[in-house]
């Protein structure tokens, strides 16, 4: 069985991931991209569907010893992890260099401590679990081979075969290093060059250290956002500047349950959201490359922007369930691709305009297609605005006109005239204020319950959402006005779970809801940074840095956060890491440095 999904280390090249447990098994990595099959996937399934696990040796029927310890070294990517064994201490590194030819994976042993008996079980399962890869010795060499793919197993130590698994056993002493590298080439080509792992962990350590002196923000949570910013740059894909929402899949939102979504693409929203964090901390390369991705990916059809792109731009994200998969702990069913690409959710055109606008407030240099898309985007808007639409949480159910879409409309439409405002874009500048006045009347009008004093999901709805507390944040309505506050208290009652985080909706247990699904899910960690934003912007700044730092306290000991967590079973839930997590706690760390609302 995988490990619960906060066990799990994050490393990776900017190309795609694996996931490292505390035992020292990597149970998910796709190759060559965050995209592409995995090789190991044993994450949604058993053994069987490939693992590569690397620690001290263990009795057969015992379950593998997990690490007494383990970090990151220093601000980076590289993970260490220690084991304490009767025999003595060994340490294992992990971690996948910045590509410059090959992905690689490499681990290196070492030993700390007594003499330690090692062993590495490799399990190569190519198309996610499915292929059995032809495995022989080329040159001295392991390779594994299944149609287009190859990977070359490279290490000093012994292997053997037995099973369909390679093997190694050996054993450290104080000062041993013994490294392992897994490298993927396309099978019809030469094989990829032999591994340099000392020298590979020397350039991955000064790329980590050299990006993270660019960081500006240096107040009392510099720890934690220098992290989640670490995590947001390993889910950049470098060649194209996309970024995936997460580096896996089907991580249910609810164990045992349906809720399981492919999070390997770029989300519009999660992207320009990821885009104005790393502008505020001082990132503005990957801002430039995200939008130069973005004016590319939706080239020569801004009229049918998608709510998500492959990571080079892609369109077509055609959805699929893998039935050979049982899934994580049971949850099915697996799903790859997203069959949600091509919903109607007309708040990733707020998102979007608000990306392109905070670049162009922040002086990234000035590019002429950008502010063309922009006014191309407000000109669809002008005509479909007042259209229900599927909403920001891709809702399966029937299509409802949303108070959180309106109002990332009427934020689109709001940035847009601040460009022409500027000089550096020409539109209807009247026209569009009266549509930005338009759009305002009608959210007031009929997104808000008067008896209740708060905003609703939809129009006409009594349900709340949680994505109601941007309305402050986006500058809709200012924080003090009596209906904001009206609703951020309203949240409070009626979305809080029990330890006081924030749920997305309503939910219906065993009926669907108006997502259109059954079941349930956890608490979503995004809406809960944003109630403590909202509480710190009208004045309640003890309690918006007790919630912040509570959750906080939900990390992993790696600093890394999941989509959700379940209030029930105390535990992560949903694909992992999550950058729509990430991307907030560095928002309201900010907003709370701000406000000098921290402790000490």
């Amino acid at each position: 069985m995988a490990g619960r999904i906060e066990d799990y280390a994050l490393i990776g090249d900017m190309q795609t991931a694996a996931l490292v447990c505390r035992d020292g098994t990597v149970d998910w990595l796709c190759l060559p991209r965050f995209d592409s099959h995995a090789i190991f996937a044993g994450l949604l399934g058993t053994e069987e569907h490939g693992f590569w696990r690397l620690g001290p040796a263990h009795a057969s029927d015992a379950e593998p010893p997990t690490a007494a310890r383990r970090t990151y070294r220093g601000d980076s990517l590289v993970l260490e992890s220690e084991w304490d064994t009767p025999r003595g201490t060994v340490r294992v590194t992990d971690f996948m260099p910045p590509r410059d030819g090959a992905p690689q994976l490499i681990r290196i042993v070492e030993g700390v401590s007594g003499r330690v008996p090692m062993r590495s079980e490799l399990r190569m399962r190519f198309s996610y679990g499915r292929v059995v890869p032809w495995v022989h010795k080329h040159e001295g060499r392991t390779v594994a081979v299944a149609g287009p793919d190859s990977v070359w197993f490279d290490t000093e130590a012994e292997t053997y075969g037995e099973a369909l698994t390679t093997y190694a056993d050996f054993t450290v002493a104080p000062g041993d290093r013994i490294a392992f590298t897994i490298s993927w080439e396309p099978s019809h080509k030469e094989p990829p060059a032999l591994p340099e792992p000392e020298q590979s962990l020397t350039a991955t350590e000064d790329f980590w250290r050299d990006w993270v002196e660019h960081c500006t923000y240096h107040g009392p949570y510099r720890e934690a956002v220098v992290r989640s910013l670490i995590t947001l740059k390993a889910l950049t894909y470098a060649p194209t500047g996309g970024i995936v929402a997460a580096p896996t899949t089907s991580l249910p939102e609810e164990i045992g349950g349906v809720r399981n979504w492919d999070y390997r693409y770029t989300w519009l929203r999660d992207a320009a959201i990821t885009l104005s964090s790393l502008l505020r901390t001082g990132y503005r390369e990957e801002a430039r490359a995200w939008r130069e991705w973005l004016l590319r990916a939706v080239a020569g059809d801004p009229e049918n922007l998608q709510i998500m792109y492959g990571i080079a731009g892609e369109r077509e994200l055609g959805e699929a369930e893998l039935d050979w998969l049982p899934g994580y702990e049971n949850s099915t069913p697996v799903r790859v691709g997203n069959g949600a690409a091509h919903q109607l959710q007309l708040d990733v055109y707020g998102e979007v305009t608000e990306a392109l606008h905070l670049a162009h407030m922040t002086g990234l240099a000035r590019n002429d297609y950008a502010s063309v898309l922009q006014l191309k985007l407000i000109q669809y808007l002008e005509d479909h605005w007042n259209e229900p639409d599927e909403g920001i949480w891709e809702v399966r159910g029937p299509r409802r006109h949303f108070v959180h879409s309106k109002v990332m409309a009427w934020v689109a439409v709001d940035r847009t005239i601040k460009l022409i405002e500027s000089g550096d874009a020409d539109g209807p500048l009247d026209r569009w204020k009266q549509l930005r006045d338009d759009i305002h009347r009608d959210v007031c009008e009929k997104g808000y319950d008067k008896e209740r004093n708060t905003f609703t999901q939809s129009y006409g709805s009594r349900e709340l959402d949680a994505s109601l507390l941007l309305i402050p944040q986006m500058g809709f309505l200012p924080p003090d006005d009596k209906r904001v506050i009206g609703t951020i208290e309203a949240i409070q009652r009626e979305l809080s779970t029990s330890d006081g985080f924030i749920l997305r909706y309503p939910t219906d247990g065993d009926d669907e809801g108006v997502d259109g699904l059954p079941g349930d899910e956890g608490a979503f960690l995004a809406c809960s940074f944003w109630m403590a934003d909202d509480l710190a912007m009208i004045g309640r700044v003890d309690e918006a840095r007790k919630l912040f730092e509570k959750l906080l306290s939900l990390r992993n000991d790696l600093g890394l956060l999941a989509e959700e967590w379940d209030p029930r079973l105390k535990r992560q839930v949903g694909n992992f890491p999550q950058a729509f997590s990430h991307v907030p706690l560095i928002d309201t760390a900010l907003r709370l440095t701000a406000s000098g609302a921290y402790g000490g």
